[in-house]
């Protein structure tokens, strides 16, 4: 039998640790639970690239255990064949405060030394079809899907990669987004609202990244039919207010503090929409993939923002954050089902432009014992969409996906989309109602 491609495993926003590494010893500025200190990890105005608190060299440690250590090591036991051939299984950790487009470098040159240090294995090095066409297999999860997307468009055939997993990934965006950048809390975090949280979050080039451009972003009075969020103009003028103020106590440049904070603004939205751009247009062909290749998991039958409605008031655009959340996954008609998600991402964003709605895997809670897990740390902060990659179904069905074992027992299964006549996911699995 020949070796499983090594895995590398690619967490979401806010889900590495962010250390200190100007003072001596290096000090934790973002940890699962105890340290979140968004004065330390709040990005200069002047270049987002590095901390408005220097000196600081804040840099990415190790990714949450809470939420990913069980998939890391479900896979470094099963995807084995013998207990003396290991199957190299990395977490891939990186400051998720960054534009992605500059962690995909890293992201590549990751997947090279992965590569280089899988082949220093004997069973690796003896295997001659894994030694001439060297590859990886990449398990993503939320934003970490994004990432894992850029980077394949960006490196085309170039990249060596087999198959890919990923796993409740925003691809047309959350609305949560929003309602952290408006206001500083959602279930994209797992913390209180705070002012210093929202000025954190709208210098978070990442963030903006993540805006919705699916269905359910509605224009209401007074705006435009073609509305889009990576307008400066479609949003509420306290997010520029804030940022004039962060400018005036951050900015070290003799630019006029008003514009600086428009041009910030403008330019921290017109990255978003390239990156999305980015994302949109990527075929798999592009890559040398297949769509058996790719396996997208998407969360429903939960709770979540699908609509949001932007009016045009006096005093400027405003959302209408109530009334926005819904789960109509037990609804007969097959187009109000699709008003669902995960918690976080709704099924409308969470549909990638280069597979077809018949190849998405949907997951609901009840697969996964999700009531059984209500005690754990991670479904307190981030709900089904942060657990999902606990939980063991899903283990079992990405060991399957890389391997091409069968299943025997009949324990993976999925739905298909509302309204797919034909199901095709890329691996055979058992059809739930």
């Amino acid at each position: 039998m020949p070796n499983p491609n090594p895995v590398i495993v690619v967490p979401g926003i806010t889900a590495s640790c962010l250390s200190d590494e100007y003072p001596l010893p290096q000090e934790i500025v973002w940890s699962a639970v105890l340290n979140k200190d968004y004065q330390r990890i709040s990005l200069h105005p002047d270049n987002t690239r590095y901390e408005a608190l220097e000196p600081a060299r804040v840099q990415p440690g190790p990714i949450f255990e809470v939420a990913y250590r069980e998939l890391v090591e479900e896979l470094r036991y099963n995807l084995r064949e013998k207990e003396d051939k290991a199957v190299p299984v990395f977490p891939f950790s990186y400051d998720w405060r960054q534009p992605l487009a500059l962690t995909e470098a890293r992201l590549a040159a990751f997947v090279d030394e992965v590569i280089e240090r899988t082949l220093l294995l004997r069973h690796y090095a003896e295997d001659d079809a894994y030694a001439a066409a060297p590859k990886v297999n990449l398990v993503a999860h939320s934003m970490g899907g994004l990432l894992v997307t850029g980077y394949l468009e960006a490196a085309g055939k170039k990249a060596r990669v087999g198959k890919v997993a990923t796993l409740a990934t925003p691809y047309k965006g959350s609305f949560e987004a929003v309602v952290k950048l408006a206001t500083g809390t959602a279930n994209l975090g797992s913390s209180p609202p705070s002012s210093r949280e929202r000025e954190a979050a709208r210098v978070t080039p990442a963030l903006y990244q993540l805006l919705p451009t699916c269905a359910g972003l509605e224009p209401g009075k007074g705006m435009p039919p073609t509305l889009t969020l990576f307008d400066p103009g479609a949003w509420q003028t306290g997010i520029l207010q804030t940022l004039e103020e962060y400018v005036r106590l951050h900015a070290v440049s003799k630019k006029d503090r008003k514009q600086q904070a428009a041009d910030l603004f403008t330019s921290l939205l017109n990255g978003a929409k390239d990156h999305r751009a980015r994302v949109e247009k990527f075929t798999l062909k592009q890559a040398g993939l297949a769509k058996e290749d790719w396996l997208c998991v998407v969360g429903v039958d939960t709770e979540t923002r699908v609509k949001l409605t932007v009016n045009k008031e006096s005093y400027g655009p405003d959302f209408e954050f109530s009334g926005g959340r819904h789960n109509e996954w037990g609804n007969a008609d097959q187009k109000l089902r699709r008003l669902t998600g995960d918690g976080t991402v709704p099924f409308e964003g969470a549909l990638p432009s280069f597979l077809g709605v018949e190849n998405i895997v949907c997951v609901r809670p009840e697969d996964y014992g999700y009531w059984e897990l209500q005690d754990r740390l991670i479904s307190a902060a981030a709900g089904f969409h942060g657990i999902l990659p606990n939980m063991d179904m899903v283990h079992r069905m990405l060991v399957r996906f890389f391997t091409g074992r069968g299943d025997k027992r009949g324990n993976t299964w999925g739905r298909p989309a509302p309204g797919v006549a034909k199901w095709e996911p890329p691996l055979e699995l058992e059809l739930k109602d």
